[in-house]
């Protein structure tokens, strides 16, 4: 079994490390005779404009979207959630490429600039504690889209809970006000898992296995579970900003990238 990481731009050697960690072939995604073969493909974090504009120029769109519309997995983390929306907001003029699928509207900088990534302690869904784990995760966001609102066959993972008076745009401040002062950031709809923050970016395996189990049974593979777990203090719902977002491996050259 082989897996598919979207390799144009973005955080795409972490999502590497982690399945080869997990057991799993990992390849590298280019061209669109690179998707043949393929059991399930992830869409990293990175520039979604930038991503959608190199897609476009190497003539990926047309091949991802037969891709999706064979049933076969994919995974967007943060500008990856962004190009599975079916509708996109915040976008920059003249917007961007979307491979939709994905029944929800998109804020695509709801928390923000660089400056304002951070990181907290969420829940864990019921898939994600079936896995084994503790009770929560740690979500990393960095210059996060948000997922402002979903239709009726979305399955909604994990929503975050707003500080008073903070919210992605002032537009949006209404809307969030009705819905409790929370935003969705992981949602899955049939083939297509969608999440707003970055797992690769930490030892947490969990979300990496999630995605394997939706992957076809005649090619799946046993999933090893990862055996390290975080154990620095979690607070549930707490944002903590970073202390310099450069510190993400994301920001470093991931070839050294070591997962400890």
């Amino acid at each position: 079994m082989a897996v598919g990481v979207l390799a144009l731009q973005g955080s795409f050697k972490e999502h590497i490390v982690a399945l080869k960690k997990l057991g799993v072939e990992a390849v590298e995604v280019r061209k669109p005779e690179q998707l043949i073969g393929l059991a399930g493909l992830i869409i990293p974090g990175g520039e979604s404009t930038t991503m959608a504009k190199l897609a476009e120029e190497y003539s990926l769109i047309p091949a991802l979207k037969e891709f999706a519309s064979g049933g076969k997995p994919i995974w967007g983390t943060c500008a990856g959630l962004i190009f599975l929306a079916d509708k996109a907001v915040g976008q920059k003029s003249g917007g961007q490429a979307l491979l939709g699928g994905l029944d929800c509207t998109v804020h695509r900088n709801f928390f923000g600039s660089q400056l304002n990534s951070f990181e907290t302690e969420l829940p864990a869904p019921a898939a994600l504690t079936e896995l084994g784990g503790t009770e929560s995760f740690r979500a990393v966001f960095i210059r996060a889209p948000a997922i402002v609102d979903a239709g009726p066959d979305v399955d909604v993972l994990a929503a975050l809970e707003l500080p008073s008076g903070e919210s992605g745009a002032s537009s949006l401040e209404k809307k969030t006000e009705e819905k409790g002062k929370k935003v969705i950031v992981a949602v899955r709809q049939g083939n297509l898992l969608a999440t707003a923050f970055h797992p690769e970016l930490t030892s947490d395996s969990r979300w990496h296995s999630l995605f394997l189990k939706m992957l076809p049974k005649g090619g799946k593979a046993e999933v090893q579970q990862a055996k390290e777990q975080e154990t620095e203090e979690q607070v549930v719902r707490v944002l903590r900003p970073f202390t310099d977002p450069k510190d993400l491996p994301v920001f470093r050259d991931s070839s050294f990238l070591v997962f400890e």
